[in-house]
């Protein structure tokens, strides 16, 4: 039997189970996602009839795999551990940055960075990149929902936006003037990526084209004061967003671009970015990805202080400022089953034009663009009680702090690590990390009955996994081995860690999301001195 078509929408990050079982646990960020199947004009609103059955609470994980390995074979195949390392360190990268680069000493050691997929292909992205024209990095993660094209724009895009925000009008008119007489340019940025971390070729001179559009206008609107990060952060956000919106508006004669802009701008994508310039921390978040700050304490202890806020049902203030720009009358429909029109998690988004544009827009857009758009059903379809758009902003929330001896390390991670970790946690296990100081807590057994002898083997577990701390040489490895492999007393388990890691992709996204993490190491000495000259 056919789903309804009013159960479609409702698809959303794979929790597929307020709909068709209270027992499947996944993560799409849309419930109508289509996902890499957008490529192909398919419309997937539930997992396959086979996996149906196969759809268990994360906490019932071992209970599902046990009774998968008795229906099938008694014997047991897992990872070696070689195997899982090669897993896990896929994507790893690490940069340190040098002390002095010709202009200033920099407050950051350097930063550590890693992916691990849930979706194929995997939907987040990361990025980092020095300012060669001004001072300060930036990095971030992003997050994509309803396919990968969103999240791999804003990643190739966003910081060109924010670097050139912060250009002094000087250096906006010298580079202006250099592509007006075909010299070459300044270089912006000094980008630092993994080799999987691609851009896309075929779009940069569209890209180009915008970004000068855009610095352009800037050097007409010149006022001659010193530019605000803060300002230049969410100008960069919403001058991006809406260039994605009007290239997909306008189209190109390129087939090609022609779809890749459409794609772009239907699918969507989070954002966590951080601009660091001496003891300056900006968070620019739009989303649900978040920023966290390691802090040690004078004990040696680890505490962690949130340097963003989740965009979504959960954050009171968020839902409050959705209602305040809306009638009274959308005011039950706006926010439904803890979603923005009972479809959308996240409550700001780059792209997700179907929760921006008016109908006619949308309905315009789709039937003169190509085939796979007017024949997808995803593209087509109007979301429910839709009379006021736009309901969904990509304008970020900025939270400035100023960096102290204390401050040891930032995490800035999409939402698949904080689905399984509590940021105390993270704090703890990247501290310890870093500093190869652990301070041991009593072994918490969460009301289990734990035998002498059970005991005995977590205190041995705890004991081997210390003296093994430095397998790692990544600190975002480091932290994705805890975030899939902690069990629940809180240490890995590789037999654990083995079976998440070998299942298959349309299982793996049922219990896990895609997983970007990046830790940047702050310099104390450096910190601390900036600190007392400001003094």
């Amino acid at each position: 039997m056919p789903a309804p078509a009013h159960l479609f929408p409702l698809i959303r990050n794979c929790e597929i189970g307020r709909i068709c079982s209270t027992v499947c646990y996944c993560h799409r960020k849309h419930l109508c996602c289509f996902s890499s199947h957008f490529a192909h004009g398919h419309f997937r609103c539930a997992p396959q009839r086979k996996f149906a059955a196969l759809c268990r609470p994360k906490e019932n994980f071992n209970q599902f795999i046990h009774a998968r390995d008795y229906a099938s074979t008694p014997q047991r195949f897992y990872l070696t551990p070689p195997q899982v390392n090669s897993i896990l360190k896929a994507n790893e990268y690490s940069f340190k940055v040098p002390e002095f680069d010709g202009k200033n000493i920099s407050s950051v050691l350097g930063f550590d960075s890693n992916q691990l997929p849930a979706n194929a292909p995997i939907e987040d992205r990361r990025s980092a990149a020095t300012c060669l024209q001004t001072r300060g990095m930036l990095l971030g993660v992003f997050d994509g929902h309803a396919g990968c094209a969103c999240a791999q724009a804003v990643s190739e895009r966003l910081f060109y936006y924010i670097a050139v925000s912060l250009l002094p009008h000087e250096t906006l008119l010298e580079i202006e003037n250099a592509v007006e007489s075909g010299r070459a340019l300044l270089p912006i940025l000094q980008w630092h990526k993994h080799p999987n971390d691609y851009f896309s070729k075929e779009a940069s001179k569209l890209y180009f084209n915008s970004l000068r559009t855009y610095w352009q206008e800037l050097i007409d609107l010149n006022s001659g004061e010193t530019t605000d990060v803060k300002e230049a952060l969410i100008n960069a956000f919403k001058r991006l967003d809406n260039d994605i919106s009007l290239e997909a508006q306008v189209g190109d004669s390129n087939s090609f671009l022609n779809y890749l802009v459409l794609r772009v701008a239907f699918s969507g994508a989070t954002a966590c970015v951080a601009h660091v310039d001496g003891v300056d921390l900006h968070v620019a978040n739009t989303g649900d990805s978040r920023a966290m700050l390691g802090v040690q304490e004078e004990d040696g202890s680890w505490s962690a202080i949130n340097l963003s806020y989740d965009h979504n049902a959960q954050n009171e203030h968020e839902v409050e400022r959705v209602k305040m720009e809306h009638p009274k009358s959308e005011e039950k429909s706006l926010v439904k089953q803890d979603r923005l029109l009972g479809l959308l998690m996240p409550f700001r988004a780059f792209g997700d034009v179907k929760f921006k544009w008016s109908i006619e827009l949308q309905k315009r857009v789709v039937e003169s663009g190509p085939d796979q758009l007017n024949d997808n059903e995803y593209t087509k379809f109007i979301p429910p009680n839709y009379h006021t758009p736009p309901y969904l902003t990509a304008e970020p929330e900025v939270i400035h702090h100023k960096l102290r001896p204390q401050d040891k390390f930032l995490v800035l991670a999409t939402d698949g690590l904080w689905e399984t970790m509590h940021r105390q946690d993270v704090a703890r296990i990247v501290g310890e990390y870093l500093t190869g100081v652990h301070h041991q807590q009593p072994i918490a057994v969460g009301g289990y009955k734990v035998t002498l002898g059970q005991m005995h083997g977590l205190l041995t577990e705890r004991r081997a996994r210390i003296s093994s701390v430095f397998e790692d040489q990544n600190a975002a490895t480091h932290l994705i081995r805890h975030a899939v492999g902690n069990n629940e007393f809180g240490t890995v388990d590789h037999e654990r860690l083995s079976k998440m890691l070998s299942l298959p992709e349309e299982l793996a996204r049922m219990y896990r999301d895609d997983i970007t993490i990046i830790v940047v190491q702050f310099n104390s000495h450096v910190v601390g001195a900036c600190q007392n000259e400001e003094l």
